[in-house]
């Protein structure tokens, strides 16, 4: 009798080893609506199948768990295993991470594309070196400028008070001569809402997630750049998975990738036409704005190769020879 006793009990503890589950939480900076959250409640069902249950990731959308320049530093101290960030939110950490966010270097999905090949080899050596993953990137629509006013120039821009959300962003309010006023992605509406910002530049999604229609009624369609979201995962938590479970987590953060690059240019046109139906004003820019934001963008450029040293100077190098 014991010793079937003893045998019941190793099978079921070999059973229960057999169907461990780990279970990782995910911070993100959106709102549960956004694409680039939805994509990341895909990614997790996806792996959550192709491990067979074995690993299990809960996302927490809009800086619910950690904000949005909290989440790098705690997949890298391992607070959480996984998350979401904002590359251009790191530029100042390491020039390499803000590549995407010089204005007018790659204005399309193609050429964002291109840059996140290139930039690719890059962010795997600065995130290896503190104990992170590249898992997958994904580009939000191209940046607009969302204004209470019309402007036919830089010189309109002069007093604006300026969304900063990023060095970048930053940067360009001062060479516009804006007042850059830092606010996050979770914090927006209200600073909209109360007057903290009047301007800000970003993507069709951002303005319709924040519905930046009630507080600002125009939006100039300037395609300026296309920053990425990447997700990271800390290293010990990935090596700690068996085998099988991280070619799991790769083939989701793969399928991630081109879902959310595909879905990012589809919802380009759709954001567009939302903000219109919700009464915003989808402007052309005159070709002097065109004009002064290139200028702003080769100031730009010029400030982030001296920063990022030779390694910048090759990830051009690089991206212009795939051009």
């Amino acid at each position: 009798m014991n010793l079937k006793l003893a045998l019941t009990a190793g099978l079921l503890a070999a059973a229960t080893g057999a169907f461990a589950q780990t279970k990782w939480d995910l911070p993100a900076a959106y709102p549960a609506s956004n694409f680039h959250t939805e994509n990341l409640a895909q990614f997790a069902s996806d792996v959550d199948k192709a491990s067979g249950g074995k690993l299990k990731i809960t996302v927490h959308p809009n800086a619910s768990l950690f904000k949005a320049n909290e989440i790098k530093r705690a997949v890298q101290s391992a607070q959480a295993p996984i998350g979401e960030v904002l590359l251009g939110l790191l530029e100042n950490e390491n020039p390499m991470y803000g590549a995407d966010g010089v204005p007018f270097l790659a204005t399309s999905y193609a050429e964002s594309r291109k840059l996140a090949t290139v930039q690719k080899p890059f962010l795997d050596k600065l995130l290896a070196a503190q104990g992170m993953k590249l898992l997958y990137t994904v580009a939000w629509p191209p940046q607009g400028i969302y204004v209470n006013k019309e402007i036919s120039s830089a010189a309109d821009m002069k007093g604006l008070k300026w969304r900063a959300y990023s060095p970048a962003t930053a940067r360009i309010a001062e060479l516009v001569d804006a007042q850059p006023v830092t606010i996050q992605a979770a914090e927006l509406s209200q600073a909209l809402a109360t007057g903290v910002v009047n301007s800000y530049m970003s993507s069709g999604s951002t303005g319709y997630d924040s519905k930046t229609y009630e507080s600002i009624k125009y939006w100039y369609d300037t395609q300026a750049w296309l920053p990425k979201n990447a997700v990271i995962v800390n290293q010990k938590a990935f090596d700690a998975l068996d085998k099988p479970t991280q070619e799991a987590l790769l083939k989701a953060a793969k399928d991630a990738e081109d879902r959310g690059w595909k879905i990012s240019e589809e919802k380009n046109e759709w954001y567009k036409k939302a903000l219109a139906e919700k009464g915003m004003k989808i402007m052309t820019p005159s070709p002097k704005l065109v004009a002064d934001l290139k200028q702003v963008g080769t100031v730009l450029l010029a400030d982030w190769e001296k920063k990022a040293g030779p390694d910048g100077a090759a990830l051009i190098k690089a991206f212009r020879a795939a051009k």
